[in-house]
């Protein structure tokens, strides 16, 4: 162990929080790793005085003073609050990067005992449909924004491949929907093949998303890395977890340029709380995760020792390994493991661990810089509940009078003006309307906004957007039945 005393924002969470980040607490501190922990509050007693955001600014202050945290499971409030504490702190911190290892536990019995699960989910953690920018377009046309940026796919897939490098893994996938979505997945995976030449040594594949899911569940002993985007990673890492026993078993960490915060992905199981009764095991790990970070190798090594021993040898389970006829409290559970530290448990897998190198991405906002730019027309959307063949018309000639020629109609993605692909289309109140330049020239603002006054005149229009072209090439997709 080294000398060095770290000091760490400690956040023990709703529910059994306390009692799994107590036990966390006592089992590090029985390795003899030197830790000053500093208390804070978050999550549902902070949401009860009134603080919407449920982390207030002590806490905040802490880990911006301490640079790491570990946490219990925090509650979300329902009917009360803003978004979770848990996305707030890691949007708060620009902890981009998730970290979800799922490895076989010895001694717990699942469908995949024996084959030697192990492998980490990578998920990109603060942009994608979770940035969470959602409209009502229409009474009943919900929008949300799926934003994905070159920045953000940049840091993810080099931290992806540079977690790798610190534990000896050999190949990492990159899971993705970019077969339909081809300019927001397809960026990750443009962005993945482009970055997987600096990493030679080490084996990079691409895999469609649903793939990835029917072969985690059909051979996951195949994979090594996954490196993924926001909801599928939210998706395929819990999916991952059910295959080594549950959440209760998994470990995380939220990484960022500057903050780490670690945390189990479970939930503060109220009914079980004071109960002496639940496993701690997935904040443990995710302890065990921080130690690492720390540089704390021989500690950590010497927890997963113990753990091993006290699961497989000692047959020492909690309540929900092997139910409530033969498990162990919590307390025994520790005890158990505290006594094991410093043993060897000999059917332990070990790796080659080195610190983790945080890849570092330049600061500017614009990293993707074209030499030409073009505005080849704009497509507008519209709220209206009259036949695609009456707006369409409509439409026809009001961009008669304008330097912009309306080409499509369509709705949900699907042309229904002129001549659609189906003879009777199913529409919903939320169309949208295609206008490109007559002369193949760049639309300018001040046309875009006579063009939307006009439309506006006769129709409710309710979003606009630019078909922007980059150095000579569409910068947008084609509806279904488009020419």
């Amino acid at each position: 162990m080294s000398a060095q005393t770290h000091n760490i924002t400690l956040i023990p969470g709703d529910g059994v929080g306390p009692e799994v980040t107590s036990v966390t607490r006592k089992i590090i501190e029985a390795t003899g790793v030197k830790i000053n922990w500093e208390v804070c509050e978050a999550g549902a007693e902070v949401f009860k005085k009134g603080l919407a955001t449920g982390v207030p600014q002590e806490t905040i202050d802490s880990i911006i003073k301490n640079r790491i945290a570990l946490k219990g499971p925090l509650t979300t409030p329902i009917g009360f609050g803003e978004k979770s504490a848990n996305v707030t702190l890691r949007k708060m911190f620009e902890t981009y990067g998730n970290i979800r290892p799922v490895k076989e536990m010895p001694g717990v019995a699942t469908p995949y005992q024996g084959r030697g699960i192990d492998l980490v989910i990578v998920r990109e953690n603060v942009e994608d449909l979770y940035a969470g920018i959602e409209h009502m377009q229409t009474p009943g046309v919900a929008q949300c924004l799926k934003l994905i940026s070159r920045k953000g796919c940049e840091k993810i897939i080099r931290l992806a491949f540079e977690f790798a490098r610190s534990e000896g893994r050999k190949l990492v996938h990159c899971a993705t929907k970019a077969n339909i979505m081809k300019l927001t997945e397809g960026l990750l995976k443009r962005t993945f093949e482009e970055i997987s030449k600096e990493y030679p040594d080490i084996e990079a594949q691409h895999i469609i998303i649903d793939n990835a899911a029917h072969q985690l569940v059909k051979n996951p002993e195949q994979f090594d890395v996954i490196v993924t985007t926001n909801m599928n990673g939210d998706i395929i890492s819990d999916l991952s977890s059910a295959l080594i026993g549950g959440l209760g078993f998994a470990p995380g960490a939220n990484i960022g340029d500057d903050f780490a915060i670690f945390e189990a992905v479970h939930g503060s199981a109220p009914k079980y709380t004071g109960k002496n009764v639940i496993n701690p095991t997935a904040v443990l790990l995710s302890g065990v995760m921080m130690l690492r970070y720390l540089g704390e190798f021989n500690a950590a090594e010497m927890i997963e020792n113990a753990f091993a021993l006290t699961l497989d040898q000692d047959r020492v389970l909690t309540r929900d390994v092997v139910g409530d006829k033969g498990s162990v409290s919590t307390t025994t559970f520790t005890d158990t493991i505290i006594k094991n530290l410093g043993k060897k448990y000999p059917k332990l897998v070990t790796r080659t661990y080195k610190p983790l190198i945080l890849p570092r991405i330049g600061a500017a906002p614009d990293m993707v810089r074209p030499k030409e730019r073009q505005v080849n027309g704009v497509d507008i959307f519209i709220e209206s509940n009259q036949s695609v063949n009456t707006v369409g018309k409509s439409l026809e000639a009001i961009a008669a009078a304008t330097p912009f020629l309306f080409k499509i109609l369509s709705c949900r993605g699907v042309k229904v003006y002129p001549k659609p692909p189906l003879k009777n289309p199913d529409v919903v109140d939320h169309l949208c309307a295609r206008f490109t330049t007559k002369d193949g020239s760049s639309a300018e603002d001040d046309m875009i906004i006579d063009l939307l006054q006009k439309v506006g005149s006769s129709h409710r229009w309710v979003h606009i957007e630019k078909l922007n072209a980059y150095d000579g090439k569409p910068a947008y997709s084609k509806t279904h039945g488009e020419d």
